[in-house]
């Protein structure tokens, strides 16, 4: 799968591009999985391209199949309203020279004057493949999809398409327990991205469904990034020029924050102290220079009183990195008469460091704050503290 190892140096010269005025477009990140019927997210999308009508640009590029996912793609879009469009260039498309086509200007013209473009799924080494020049500059078609997003359109993606939004994603990715056992490095488990989100946010994608907050942490600290959003499936994120995300869809997002955080230089093992972790519902806004919060209308008004909490009582998991772990343990912790939560992750039979596991520990200090949804059964969680530390695991002395 090293489809751009070997042009890894070269790609830094595509998140390094040349200075450009700020895009007055929309990004709308989706972490993958999301289903035809979810009407909040695809009519966000052919609303921020224009509304009924709009051109949109499907890019099939990371697909298995793209001829198919293209198609599928483009009927749903055109089912919420839209005129959308299949674009051919992709590494996987039989019959076609994905290099030529991506220098294809007929092609570049119609995605120009579109109103957005969306990257579907699959593979995103093949996205950067087929769209960035072996010397790290931009395709035709690229520069064009560039244009949309600069003149005020909307790029948005899943999965794949959400990982290459980041100066940095991940590529030849470990298990989540993997990537903290022996680290992460450039060229392996991490490559340049396409960059759109801009060089000072972290992105991932299928984050509660496969416990991939986890994960984001040795990227973060590897690239130096300071904040780091990741989106659940079926869920998606808006981010605007003024840097206010707004989440819609299915569930939610988690916002890492390691603005204050250390690490233990003594431990050879990964270890971080005074993370911020925080959960935004669908509905929320939060402004990523600010930090302000604006809470959804069904939690205006639902903010909880500490003084006040609903339960009392241990809050603890052996499954940390299992589905939707660690939001059912924030959203106990906040409401909880106890400070502290202790969620644990072992080593799976084949997992590089089979001797090593991983304490996650959260606290709800003077910091943390939480809100409750008046109709559902739904928090959003802000600035939790994490500290991470490893584990010895002894296996059974038998065989």
């Amino acid at each position: 799968m090293r489809v751009l190892c070997a042009s890894l140096v070269s790609f830094v010269v595509l998140v390094s591009h040349a200075a450009e005025a700020p895009p007055k477009g929309n990004l709308l990140i989706a972490g993958g999985a999301v289903r035809a019927d979810n009407a909040d997210v695809w009519g966000r999308l052919v609303e921020l391209a224009g509304g009924k009508g709009a051109r949109i640009a499907v890019m099939p590029s990371a697909a298995g199949n793209p001829l198919r996912s293209g198609a599928g793609l483009v009927a749903i879009l055109n089912k919420y309203g839209a005129q959308a469009f299949a674009v051919p260039v992709a590494v996987r498309l039989k019959g076609r020279d994905y290099t030529r086509d991506a220098e294809d200007e007929t092609l570049a013209k119609s995605i120009r004057e579109a109103g957005g473009v969306y990257f579907s799924g699959g593979d995103q080494g093949l996205i950067t493949k087929a769209l960035v020049r072996p010397d790290g500059s931009r395709t035709a078609v690229l520069q064009a999809i560039w244009d949309v997003y600069q003149k005020g359109g909307v790029i948005g993606g899943s999965s794949a398409g959400a990982a290459i939004m980041s100066s940095t994603m991940y590529y030849e990715a470990k298990t989540v327990l993997g990537t903290l056992s022996v680290g992460v490095n450039d060229g392996q488990e991490l490559a340049p991205g396409l960059g759109f989100v801009g060089k000072d946010l972290f992105v991932d994608q299928h984050l509660l469904a496969r416990g991939r907050f986890a994960r984001m942490l040795p990227a973060m600290l590897k690239k130096g990034y300071k904040q780091g959003l990741g989106i659940d499936e079926n869920t998606a994120i808006i981010i605007n020029g003024k840097r206010e995300v707004e989440v819609v869809g299915y569930q939610g997002a988690l916002l890492l924050d390691l603005s204050l955080a250390s690490t233990n230089s003594q431990e050879k093992d990964f270890n971080l102290s005074n993370a911020r972790i925080s959960y935004l519902d669908h509905g929320d806004r939060y402004n990523l220079l600010t930090r302000q919060y604006t809470p959804s209308a069904d939690k205006a008004g639902g903010k909880l009183d500490p003084a006040s909490p609903f339960l009392n009582e241990q809050v603890y998991s052996a499954d940390m990195l299992g589905h939707n772990t660690v939001l059912v343990m924030m959203e106990k912790l906040i409401n909880n008469a106890r400070d502290t939560a202790i969620g644990i992750a072992t080593a799976a039979p084949g997992d590089p460091r089979e001797d090593l596991g991983f304490e996650f520990k959260l606290t709800r200090d003077a910091e943390s704050v939480g809100y409750e949804s008046a109709t559902a059964d739904a928090y959003t969680i802000l600035n939790l503290r994490m500290d991470v530390r490893p584990l010895k695991i002894t296996r059974p002395w038998y065989q």
